[in-house]
């Protein structure tokens, strides 16, 4: 098998365990064994993601958007380090490469939930103002709505 036959390979799994992770995600009675397949979905999604990035296949977007996606998951299964722990992650990456507008007003978005699972009312309260600002400057009406009806749904723990 080529490289190229390979990164495409990781292409299509990174994609398939992504969606797959958000379909398990948006299920309202996971079992406990889906539980764990959503953490090794997540996981495994970011990973090829990671190899796609390392061969100029993939961007900093992608690893944006599966950190953030990692925090969602353990913030959904009220494991607190893991979700602030990617949650940071994704933060880092979303300054380190300048990305705006939506997924950084998600960025702040997982860290307020991470740090409200945590008990950091002071993160979380600064998080939570920083995404709602981030949030109103989303250019795209559709995207600005998608995130505020994202940010004002689910568990919040503080």
């Amino acid at each position: 098998m080529s490289e190229k036959e390979d990164l495409k390979i990781h292409e299509k799994l990174a994609k398939k365990c992504f969606n797959k992770t958000w379909e398990l995600l948006e299920k309202a009675d996971r079992t406990p064994e889906e539980d764990n397949d959503m953490i090794h979905t997540v996981h495994a999604s970011r990973y090829h993601w990671g190899v796609l990035v390392a061969n100029q296949q993939g961007t900093a977007l992608n690893l944006q958007r599966g950190e953030w996606q990692i925090s969602r998951v353990y913030t959904v299964l009220e494991r607190e380090e893991p979700a602030l722990y990617h949650a940071k992650l994704c933060f880092k990456i979303t300054q380190d490469n300048n990305i705006g507008d939506f997924d950084l007003a998600f960025a702040h978005e997982a860290l307020a939930r991470a740090s409200a699972l945590a008990g950091n009312k002071k993160d979380y309260e600064k998080h939570l103002k920083l995404a709602n600002e981030a949030g109103e400057k989303i250019k795209d009406k559709g995207d600005r709505e998608y995130f505020f009806e994202d940010l004002n749904a689910g568990k919040w723990f503080a």
